[in-house]
């Protein structure tokens, strides 16, 4: 007898429908499943036999062949145990098999028939509901996290023989009550923009790339508050709007956390600068999310970024560009989202005291070396680069420029406008504007054009440097609340693409 049920695997951080026929025939007991499984699904003959055998079901004495389609798919994970089970199950006729195509059936099997929680819960929930194949089975730990979809009718179960009273048109279980998820970041726990005092122009940096999603770049001496400047930018951000947190949501499920409601604070990535490319960018299988799939919608912070591997760094051109990352292989490809604000910050040299009295005593080959870790393409993906003097790191009695609330609520208010003013491009953030965008939104007088041309006749910017200019003018005029782009606006925007100290200076 044939029967046929339906769940997911996971291809990067897509779910892939798969469907799982089963067909039971006399001849010597075997089971076997063919379709490109894992070794996790094949691992699956045993633990579906206990579980059928320890809920109470009695489990064929036959050849038990199952197939998982399309079988040029691979398959990977264990969540695919309770469709194995069921599909068993109706073949054997302990269930009715017509039952099983309303259903969409995801979670792994323990050998007493307990369901398991499974990763990727709230993608899986999201292809039912896209594809309209009806009620999505799950265990319980998982029932919030699929709820988080508009109009899916979600059955929890906590057991094998819970799933085939649910196949059976009976209720499904209670889906246990879980705490409240914890939802401060540990970047921004107790952190507050007004810790920060003196340095005001590299605040008013950090402020205007929180407020149109800029790459910002932080460099100078030891002690001068880059770092810890850069851990209050999740403090300044606006929440996760709905469409936001969904996805943030998803990629923490795929990245194996199960969660209990919407994420609500943005994503803070810090990786040490040991990482590899692979950890950065991802792989083409399951699972291997990278730095910047996992900052997506959030900030990913790369300190002491001239200690990274010039690979890695490189890595990071397309998707400060696209905004995702193609990860392409011989027998697999994926593509994973990278929307994120990147923040780095960095010594102007190796010894780190380029520019401070005499104190540098780095070589000419050093510097060279240094200059060579930060390529000029990547460069010119940052936004905004601003330069930490030691003076301004000792003025700690001044007043701060900003609370944190406060500039939250400049921060938040910009966005808006942008928001507003983007709503029907397809973009939110001026970051995220192409030229023809620019084209149609930005307008500069006589003045402002003549600053700008002036800027690129001196070589002081590619073309793409000067749309980077016009997009962060843009939002320090939002900042400003001011409809045009002015010459001050344009001005500080120029400031702000000029030498960081970077490539290294030498005391005058």
């Amino acid at each position: 007898m044939l029967a046929r049920a339906h769940t997911f695997t996971i291809d990067g951080v897509q779910p892939r429908l798969v469907a799982v026929e089963v067909d039971i025939r006399a001849g010597l007991p075997a089971f076997t499943i063919v379709g490109l499984a894992d070794a996790a699904v094949r691992e699956a003959r045993e633990r579906v036999r206990s579980a059928i055998l320890n809920s109470g079901y009695e489990f064929p004495a036959k050849r038990i062949t199952a197939s998982l389609a399309p079988g040029d798919v691979p398959k990977a994970g264990a969540a695919m145990d309770l469709a194995l089970a069921c599909a068993v199950l109706a073949a054997a006729g302990q269930l009715p098999h017509e039952r099983l195509d309303g259903h969409v059936l995801f979670g792994e099997l323990a050998l007493d028939g307990e369901v398991r929680a499974c990763c990727g819960t709230l993608a899986v929930a999201q292809a039912t509901r896209q594809g309209g194949l009806g009620k999505l089975v799950v265990a319980g730990a998982c029932a919030r996290e699929a709820r988080l979809v508009d109009d899916l009718e979600v059955a929890p179960v906590g057991r094998l023989s819970s799933a085939v009273r649910v196949l059976c048109g009976g209720e499904p279980d209670a889906a246990p009550a879980s705490a409240r998820a914890h939802r401060t970041s540990r970047a921004s726990a107790g952190l507050d923009l007004s810790d920060v005092r003196g340095q005001h122009h590299a605040v008013r940096a950090l402020v205007t790339a929180a407020a149109g999603g800029h790459n910002c770049l932080l460099s100078g001496p030891p002690g001068t508050g880059k770092t810890m400047l850069a851990q209050r930018i999740v403090s300044i951000l606006p929440p996760l709007s709905r469409a936001e947190a969904i996805e943030v949501t998803r990629i923490r499920g795929v990245a194996g956390s199960i969660a209990g409601e919407l994420v609500s604070q943005r994503p803070w990535r810090a990786p040490h600068h040991s990482l590899t490319t692979a950890g950065l960018i991802g792989g083409a299988h399951r699972g291997s999310l990278g730095e910047v799939a996992l900052a997506h919608n959030g900030v990913l912070f790369l300190d002491e970024l001239s200690e990274f591997a010039r690979p890695v760094l490189e890595a990071l051109r397309q998707p400060l560009e696209d905004g995702r990352v193609a990860i392409v292989r011989a027998r697999h490809s994926t593509i994973y989202p990278s929307r994120f604000v990147l923040l780095a910050a960095t010594n102007p040299c190796p010894c780190g005291y380029a520019g401070v009295g005499e104190r540098c005593d780095c070589s000419e080959a050093e510097l060279a070396r240094h200059r060579r870790r930060l390529s000029g393409p990547l460069l010119d993906r940052i936004d905004l680069l601003a330069h930490l003097d030691p003076d301004g790191a000792r003025d700690l009695d001044s007043p701060p420029l900003f609370s944190s609330s406060r500039a939250r609520e400049l921060v938040t208010a910009a966005r808006e406008r942008q928001a507003a003013r983007l709503r029907d491009e397809g973009a939110a953030l001026n970051a995220h504007m192409n030229a023809a965008m620019l084209r149609r939104h930005i307008r500069l007088d006589e003045r402002g054009e003549a600053l700008l041309r002036a800027a690129g006749e001196r070589g002081m910017l590619s073309a793409r440097g000067q749309h980077r200019v016009l997009r962060v003018a843009r939002t320090i005029a939002d900042l400003n609340d001011s409809a045009r782009i002015r010459v001050s606006d344009l001005g500080s925007a120029l400031a702000l693409r000029g030498d960081a100290g970077v490539a290294g200076r030498r005391a005058a």
